[in-house]
């Protein structure tokens, strides 16, 4: 007999899930090759690291001048993750 209400509890989606959404949404429509993103979330006590993996040339595209467009990013991550209980940390991996 299957447990429904464990299936349940499978399936739900982490907080930190919703913000990792928006985060390669938002990378996507940065980079030129979108088939090198990729995002590695993971959950602690303290919060959710997500850490990006892009080509070495889109890097630059997603850390924007001194920083800016990787500064909105993490705001707007920050913004979400706050909405939905959870802290989030946003870093990029070349």
């Amino acid at each position: 007999m299957v447990d429904e209400e464990a299936l349940d509890d499978a399936s739900e989606e982490m907080p930190s899930d919703k913000v990792a959404d928006l985060v390669e949404y938002i990378v996507c429509g940065l980079v030129d090759d979108e088939d090198a993103v990729s995002l590695d979330v993971t959950d602690g006590e303290e919060g959710s690291l997500i850490e990006v993996s892009c080509a070495e040339e889109d890097a630059g595209r997603i850390i924007g001048r001194r920083g800016r467009t990787i500064k909105a990013i993490r705001t707007l991550a920050r913004a979400l993750g706050q909405r939905v209980g959870t802290s989030v940390e946003v870093e990029v991996l070349g």
